[in-house]
């Protein structure tokens, strides 16, 4: 009998456990990875077999499928597994995963021969995606392929008893990679235990850059925080924290059971949880309500902690801003860091750390990467496709025949070394994936984004057709591609995005399929007084709407304010919800300084979750247009405490959104709402439109695997191009 299986079942103890099991059984025969699945041929008991195996499967396979045939294969006696084929190339791509309670056991037995290695694994666990340069997933194929196994680490390796037996990873102090210390000109430092070393001082206050599985992070104590916000010029943005243990998440956030489950899974992201307010001060996440928490997943990390003296450090990631992750020694020590923990296993895919947020039981990905990707999901289109995203929070897309893949993130298009990323990664996984020939490829339709060009010549090499998909549509695409729906009607706000009509788009409720979308419904728009450079200055914002409100005008005066009264009827016009946040942040005198993306809103919304909506204001709905105009001029004349205003006027300016996307699904036979867009991170934001539509009588989508940002843009785009060219 031949069976042939797929999904998750290379690089993760498949086939050891199918060897286990078939020797149990006395059955002959063998098991060999073929690509894209993996063929076990048996001489009998063939359902006996699979029952078992999907009853015992490794922590981390995942069968999607098992295909059981006829056959006539000679099986030999004895059971074995036989050497990889390159076969179809698919689906089979293992996550990186955090290291296991058996590893780090053995990794703190004193006299074991992993004692405090830091590079300490098995086929439960350990670097995977981050150091596949092809498949099938064989040593040769990994950066491991630069260490020979020792005599010791070859029995373990062939022992089918052992926790390690065909595992492609195995090392040990004897064979395997080691770490290394440079000082901040690169000159090694010579010491017994280098990551003890670092943490010691890291103890004493320095700022230190320390290599990963994935990527390089930039560490250091919390006493040492302010230091690093000047040092690193990051003025007011969050940084994320790792901490010790559970402990010691209770002790600066407070998380749910929710919560808890994605700070302990495999994948280990960072986690946004309620802040505590007495250990957390504002040097961490300053005017947030939440902070980003997250568990150590590799050995070094959880060495660290083992010689660091507090139960917490910062760690973000290691690039230049503007610019990828760092990768090499040389281009980590233009970083200007006092020292470097590093090591000699290259990095094959650099994975910045999956950030992510919880609304009920649904997982926000804030940023899908290290531990997440590849995580394909089954979407209804045949045929093959790439999607290129917008400009920020750059993700590429890549179908295959029925499943989506997205790549780690990227980053912000504005550096020619992302979009160089972003085409590399894309390769990568087309590489993989055997994908030479492609249908189409989707890209966003502003005609100055930095990734169009990679677009049109990838397009162009592959004998691709080339579309381009309006950016919320694509918003829209990719919820529908998350929930497994083929038509929605939805909220899509954020900030910007290029509309049909030249316009910065941004509060938008679509009627979308596959096929097509219809714009129903829409904020009322404002002018972006001198462009982009009211997005920077919150303040500009605030002084169009009063323009257009006939209300006295704030901040600018004499010749400053004559100048943008003269841009009212020159500047782009945006109907973004983003932007409309910024400005009652900056109106409530919450923020009226934008240091990074997003600031605004971001620390207008723990004044949104403090609030009721105790304060009256109604935004009208006139021919599908909702008056944001009126509502800040409702605003300017209301009273109440900061927080009361926030809510209130959140509350108002999305009633007449639910509205019309309710009537929109009553008229449609459609029974769910959606929402999506960056500004559905924001949980009250989620929960009054939640609220608003189950109070409708209609049910509630929102994403649960594809980021709510512009990490979604590059899938959406992906399968409308598709079906456009596919049908």
């Amino acid at each position: 009998m031949r069976i042939v299986v797929r999904g998750v079942v290379q690089g993760v103890g498949f086939r050891p456990t199918v060897h286990r099991i078939a020797t149990s059984m006395d059955l002959n025969g063998w098991v060999q990875n073929n690509g894209s699945n993996v063929v076990i041929v048996v001489d009998r008991d063939a359902d006996a077999f699979v029952q078992r195996l999907r009853d015992e499967l490794p922590p981390l396979a995942r069968l999607d499928s098992v295909e059981v045939l006829e056959s006539d294969e000679e099986t030999g006696i004895g059971f074995r597994i036989v050497p990889s084929s390159a076969g179809q190339r698919g689906v089979g791509i293992p996550n990186d995963s955090a290291m296991c309670d058996d590893c780090r056991r053995e990794m703190f037995s004193p006299g074991g021969r992993r004692y405090l290695y830091p590079f300490t694994n098995c086929t439960n666990c350990g670097a995977r995606f981050t150091i596949i340069d092809d498949l099938p997933y064989d040593r040769a194929e990994t950066s491991m392929n630069d260490f020979p196994m020792c005599p010791d680490c070859r029995n373990e390796y062939d022992d089918p008893t052992a926790r390690r037996f065909h595992h492609q990873t195995i090392c040990c102090p004897r064979c395997g990679p080691e770490y290394y210390v440079l000082d901040g000109r690169g000159k090694r430092i010579a010491c017994n235990d280098p990551v003890a070393y670092f943490a010691e001082q890291l103890d004493r206050g320095i700022i230190g850059v320390a290599k990963s599985w994935g990527g390089m992070h930039i560490c250091c104590s919390l006493p040492t925080l302010p230091r690093l916000r000047g040092w690193y010029h990051r003025k007011q943005k969050p940084f994320a924290v790792m901490v010790r243990d559970l402990d010691a998440v209770r002790r600066y956030g407070r998380p749910d059971a929710h919560e808890v489950e994605l700070l302990t899974s495999p994948h280990r992201p960072v986690v946004l949880v309620p802040r505590s307010e007495e250990a957390v001060d504002e040097t961490i996440s300053p005017g947030l309500g939440n902070v980003g928490l997250f568990l150590p997943f590799t050995e070094m990390q959880h060495l660290l902690f083992h010689h660091f003296k507090g139960d917490a450090l910062v760690m973000t990631s290691a690039n230049i801003p503007g610019e990828p992750m760092v990768l090499r020694d040389s281009d980590a020590l233009d970083l200007k860091a006092e020292l470097y923990l590093l090591h000699n296993r290259e990095i094959v895919n650099r994975c910045d750390d999956s950030v992510v947020r919880s609304f009920g039981r649904n997982t926000f990905f804030l940023r899908k990467s290290r531990g997440h990707v590849p995580s394909p999901i089954e979407i209804g289109l045949k045929g093959q496709a790439v999607g290129v995203g917008a400009q920020e929070n750059l993700v590429g897309a890549v179908i295959k025949d029925g499943r989506l893949f997205t790549t780690q993130y990227i980053g912000d298009g504005d550096s020619l070394r992302v979009v160089d990323f972003l085409e590399a990664s894309i390769g990568h996984f087309r590489r993989l994936l055997g994908i030479e020939e492609l249908d189409a490829v989707g890209m966003d339709m502003h005609p100055g984004y930095s990734n169009r060009k990679m677009a049109k010549e990838m397009a162009y090499r592959a004998g691709a057709e080339l579309v381009e998909v309006q950016h919320h549509w694509a918003h829209a695409a990719a919820l529908m591609v998350d929930a497994g729906i083929d038509e929605t009607i939805c909220l899509t706000l954020d900030g910007t995005g290029y509309g049909a009509d030249g316009q910065a788009w941004g509060g938008e409720v679509l009627h979308a399929t596959f096929d097509d979308y219809e714009r129903v419904a829409h904020l009322e728009g404002f002018p972006l007084l001198g462009g982009e450079r009211a997005v920077r200055d919150p303040r500009r914002l605030v002084f169009a709407l009063a323009a257009k409100a006939d209300l006295p005008l704030p901040y600018f005066e004499g010749r400053d304010a004559e100048v943008l009264l003269k841009l009212m009827d020159r500047s782009p016009i945006t109907t973004g919800f983003g932007r409309v946040l910024d400005a009652v942040s900056c109106f409530l005198e919450v923020c009226q300084e934008r240091t990074y993306d997003g600031e605004p809103a971001m620390k207008l919304e723990p004044f949104q979750a403090r609030g009721k909506r105790a304060v009256p204001m109604i935004a009208e709905l006139r021919s599908g247009v909702v008056g944001t105009v009126d509502l800040f001029r409702q605003l300017v004349d209301a009273k109440g405490t900061k927080e009361d205003l926030a809510h209130s006027f959140t509350a108002a300016l999305l009633e007449p959104l639910v509205d019309a996307a309710a009537d929109a699904a009553a008229d449609n036979g459609i029974g769910s709402i959606g929402l999506t867009g960056g500004v559905s991170y924001n949980t009250t934001v989620c929960a009054l439109v939640k609220e608003m539509t189950e109070k409708r009588g209609f049910g509630f989508v929102c994403p649960d695997r594809l980021p709510n940002g512009d990490g979604c843009v590059s899938s959406g785009q992906a399968a409308v191009a598709l079906r456009k060219v596919r049908g």
